[in-house]
């Protein structure tokens, strides 16, 4: 079977990094579309995996939580039972996103619905890979609060940032987010610092998905249309966010900020890892 070469992976992977779509990523590198979407998703494993084994025994000490919408094949009114049955993934989709407030670490993600199932487990995964007790904050979404208490019990000092929102008056002419009216910090567990109650981190984070992988912009043609490539892409975003990026206060990427690793990565290292994956499975 024919592969590319690593020098191309590399166009290919630059290319996606930097928020070009999978089709013109294809017209860009010359490869082969079907090529370019076999490439994205074992690119997304093997930096999903990768992360999963590198993030433990974390040293953060406050942390944010927020989770942020997206969908793939079709807005969850618009699935019929017949698309539905045929793309299970099909519908509004959840990404559920943390991030260390000093490294700007992301030490892990989860893609899931909008639940207390899938926060349970996105607070379980995030709990085993902690070494301290930590400070963290979220919204007010309600499902939160159980979560973080049968994951992290009363090891934490946690609060809920609560906010209002009005509507904007000129909402129906242009496209803008709405607008926060007031805002409340709630203590739940612990006795959290309230000069570091605040979620400005996780929520610029965000925008920073939004420009990164244009499934993720609103409005958008640029969705998925199968759930596993969704995950890839997230996976590979937050390889490139993590370990080759350098954040411009930090002066570092955030692994390196966090002990990590200790030198920034670059594009031809994830192509090696991936290529590492492959002959590994």
């Amino acid at each position: 079977m024919n592969r590319l070469d690593s020098a191309s992976r590399c166009h290919v992977i630059a290319s996606l990094v930097d928020g070009t779509s999978l089709r013109s990523t294809s017209l860009m590198t010359g490869v082969a579309i079907n090529t370019v979407v076999k490439l994205a998703v074992d690119a997304g494993r093997s930096c999903a995996d990768y992360q999963d084994r590198i993030m433990r025994n974390l040293n953060c000490q406050r942390l944010q939580a927020d989770e942020i919408w997206s969908f793939c094949y079709a807005k969850q009114k618009n699935v019929t039972p017949e698309s539905a049955a045929k793309n299970p993934g099909a519908g509004d989709t959840w990404t559920w996103t943390a991030i260390d407030a000093d490294t700007k670490l992301v030490p892990c993600w989860m893609v899931g619905q909008r639940d207390a199932s899938a926060a349970r487990g996105f607070m379980e995964d995030l709990a085993g890979r902690l070494s301290n007790r930590i400070q963290l904050t979220t919204d007010g979404l309600k499902v939160y609060m159980k979560a973080v208490e049968g994951a992290l019990g009363n090891e934490i000092d946690y609060a809920m940032l609560v906010k209002a929102y009005g509507v904007d008056p000129e909402s129906e002419k242009r496209y803008s987010p709405v607008i926060c009216t007031s805002c409340e910090s709630h203590t739940t567990t612990g006795r959290p610092d309230p000069y570091h109650i605040n979620t400005s981190y996780v929520e610029r984070q965000n925008p920073s998905m939004m420009m990164g992988m244009p499934r993720f912009a609103r409005p958008t043609n640029a969705f998925s249309m199968k759930l596993k490539n969704y995950v890839a892409a997230v996976a590979l975003h937050f390889m490139h966010y993590n370990f080759v990026r350098i954040h411009k206060t930090l002066r570092c990427t955030p692994a390196m900020a966090a002990g990590v690793d200790g030198r920034p990565w670059e594009i031809k290292d994830i192509v090696a890892m991936i290529e590492a994956y492959e002959n590994s499975h």
